[in-house]
């Protein structure tokens, strides 16, 4: 897909459903949700960016995403657990390569919600969007080395490793080693089929 093709298909976030989250754009009024994760150290530990400080700071970034939605310029969704009504992370595109008609994952989840699946479900809900709307070859994720709880997310969702990229990427003043993993088209979906077809225990 062209990049103006994503443009449009993202000016208009879709909803995307699984069988616990609700994937949606975000809004100012999800602030105190995300506050509440994104203030924790332990979730920024293997990101770029840093804890929120304050409220505010969450609630000004909120406003920001609304005129990127506008602009159809964010991919990402924001991620609800339906039981709890309430948003307890992220996950979508963090880039798009039209010439090689691939994309790249990432998702960010509440230390309260880790452990669940949800991660994991939440991920292969947009790697199914990615190829069967948006046409896509392959998409892939990345994680910094030693986070082992990404990784682990990567796995379950089907993905499979593909290399490790050593001191790839500077954060302040330290070099972060970074390891990739990635899935095909044809691989993602035959691996539905075989999820579909697996008996019940």
């Amino acid at each position: 897909m062209t990049d103006d093709g994503v443009r449009r298909v993202f000016r208009n976030m879709p909803v995307l459903s699984t069988p616990r989250l609700t994937l949606r754009r975000m809004y100012r009024t999800d602030a105190d949700d995300m506050y509440e994760y994104a203030r924790l150290p332990e979730v920024t530990k293997y990101l770029t960016w840093d804890p929120h400080p304050d409220h505010r700071y969450t609630a000004r970034y909120l406003s920001f995403l609304s005129g990127q939605y506008a602009e159809g310029a964010f991919y990402d969704w924001g991620v609800v657990f339906r039981q709890d009504k309430k948003l307890v992370g992220t996950c979508g595109f963090t880039r798009f390569s039209e010439e090689n008609n691939s994309a790249e994952c990432g998702y960010v989840l509440s230390p309260r919600y880790w452990g669940r699946g949800i991660a994991a479900e939440a991920l292969t809900e947009v790697m199914r969007f990615g190829f069967a709307t948006l046409g896509l070859h392959r998409i892939e994720c990345r994680y910094m080395i030693g986070n082992e709880r990404s990784r682990r997310v990567m796995e379950k969702a089907g993905m499979s490793y593909e290399g490790t990229y050593r001191d790839a990427l500077l954060l302040g003043r330290e070099y972060k080693t970074v390891g990739v993993y990635a899935i095909i088209e044809d691989e993602f979906f035959d691996l539905l089929r075989r999820r579909a077809d697996a008996p019940l225990h």
